[in-house]
């Protein structure tokens, strides 16, 4: 007995002194982070991108492969991910933002990274940020590229700055993956690699005006050529696995360069998405939506200014890639809003810096005020957050909300949908669909298999379950019905027009327990 209990007190000991060495700050944001991103994370009805993803994930269900369309200038990793994940839980929209939620949560574990070059409570503070940040959070809960983005050009300059002052094996491996995940990903990868460049030129001639104190010399490099070989071939097994559609489409390879002549159009045409904010000629619409929401990254940007003068090597970098990015990003006529979350976790990084190295100079009652005062912003950025995400998320006017599709529009899918969890066979239900633009239904009603999409000004058809319509035609097809139905009025999204949708009694009277509103 006294040997056993002897044995428990050790064993107990260990255990604690293994959880006391966790990092748990690091920890705390990652776990406060998951619970933003995963609380109701169905609340919100897919968004128009959404859709046309879950479309492609249905392609590729029917195929056996992604075909990779150069016109579409998104990745294919991204899809991938979503079919794995639709395979695995269903297709619904959990298994839809699943992969977006990881590669969210994921880039803030690659940001916390940064505390071996910048210090811990340089790390921190970026990870807060990103955990709270509206943008993050919003976008986190979305079904698109850019967390992915954001993960793999985190993973790049974390790569870039450890083989500049270190050297290990690891930043090689890490800044190879991250340029074939930025491949797989996006065609802004090309944007990010050249600014990434550009700030190593910059740097260098600030350099020889501002001397940066420390000057970083580069370190000696210990990894092997075999090293770069072997990550280097992986990288480009992984490139032609997902581009090639699995081996089954090797004509998508040739869209690796062909993406960005269509890439360079929409960027330069905008089509409909560039923004007019300018001042003295300088577009300020990326410096609006931080005043507006993200008020850390704001004060990052001013914390660049510090920068300029002498200062520490690596951050100096990375303040100019940041400044860099923005720039590039405000040049670009086409802009829509998530791909700020592209530019801001940079310059959370810096207003870290400048914060360490204010409470590292300052007595430690003075370090508070640092603290207290960097609580404002957070706590402002948080609140948005909130309000955004659990409250106001198709709320047309918060910029963040954009061509997303409104919550009446369960008025056509809460019907179709229940009634077919119900009883499978309703999934045969026939539905005729007269709209000018349709995402993200194909994908919401994907399971139905008789439904017609039509021209917003075709001609009724003779007959159907379930009818959707601009309510401007409601006296025209009123006319031509001659059955009982149910009568709804939703919108759809932001710029399209109020549509009707129209319901049989039969067998709609369950759902609805109600008299039909169109009567012949």
């Amino acid at each position: 007995m006294v040997l056993d209990q002897a044995w428990e007190n050790l064993y107990s000991n260990r255990v604690i002194a293994r959880l006391s060495k966790l990092p748990w700050p690091e920890i705390g944001i990652l776990i406060l982070a998951a619970v933003l991103r995963l609380i109701y994370l169905d609340v919100k009805p897919p968004h128009f991108d959404e859709g046309v993803n879950g479309w492609f994930v249905d392609q590729m269900t029917e195929h056996g492969y992604y075909h990779y369309d150069p016109s579409n200038y998104h990745g294919p990793l991204h899809f991938y991910l979503l079919f794995f994940s639709q395979s695995l839980f269903g297709r619904n929209l959990w298994a839809l933002r699943i992969p977006a939620v990881l590669a969210s949560l994921l880039a803030i574990w690659m940001v916390l990274k940064y505390r071996e070059f910048f210090g811990r409570k340089a790390a921190f503070i970026a990870g807060l940020a990103m955990a709270i940040s509206p943008a993050f959070v919003f976008y986190g809960r979305y079904s698109i590229h850019e967390g992915w983005q954001v993960l793999f050009s985190a993973g790049l300059l974390w790569g870039i700055i450890g083989l500049w002052t270190r050297g290990e094996r690891r930043f090689l491996n890490a800044v190879v993956i991250s340029v074939a995940g930025m491949i797989l990903t996006k065609e802004t990868y090309i944007l990010h690699l050249g600014c990434a460049a550009l700030a190593g030129g910059t740097l260098w001639l600030l350099h020889q005006m501002l001397p940066s104190e420390p000057s970083t010399p580069w370190a000696k490099q210990s990894w092997k050529g075999t090293d770069l070989a072997w990550v280097g071939g992986w990288s480009l097994f992984a490139i032609v696995f997902f581009y090639s559609g699995n081996f089954m489409d090797f004509p998508g390879m040739a869209g690796l360069y062909q993406t960005f002549a269509a890439w360079f159009q929409t960027g330069v045409k905008a089509g409909g998405h560039e923004k007019d904010m300018t001042f003295l000629g300088v577009n300020y619409y990326w410096l609006y939506l931080m005043a507006r929401y993200e008020w850390p990254g704001l004060l990052g940007v001013a914390a660049c200014l510090r920068y300029v003068f002498p200062s520490r090597a690596p951050v100096r970098y990375l303040a100019i890639y940041a400044c860099g990015v923005l720039v590039a990003y405000s040049i670009i006529p086409y802009k829509t809003p998530w791909c700020i979350i592209s530019m801001l976790w940079p310059f959370y990084l810096v207003l870290g810096a400048l914060a360490e190295e204010l409470m590292s100079r300052m007595a430690r009652a003075a370090s508070w005020v640092v603290a207290l005062l960097l609580a404002i912003p957070f706590a402002a950025s948080f609140r948005s957050t909130l309000d955004l995400n659990f409250k106001r998320f198709d709320d047309d006017s918060e910029p963040y909300v954009y061509v997303q599709t409104f919550r009446d529009s369960k008025e056509l899918t809460a019907p179709l949908l229940g009634m077919a969890a119900k009883d499978p066979a309703y999934y045969g239900l026939e539905g005729h669909l007269y709209l000018g633009s349709y995402y993200p239904l194909p994908w919401m009603l994907g399971e139905f298999t008789s439904i017609g999409y039509y021209q917003p000004d075709d001609s009724p058809k003779d007959f159907a379950d379930f009818i959707v319509i601009d309510q401007s035609r409601e006296e025209e097809f009123e006319k031509t019905m001659t059955e009982p139905y149910y009568k709804r009025r939703f919108r759809l999204r932001s710029g399209e027009v109020p549509c009707t949708v129209y319901f049989r009694e039969e067998p709609f009277h369950q759902w609805f327990n109600s008299e039909p509103e169109i009567r012949p």
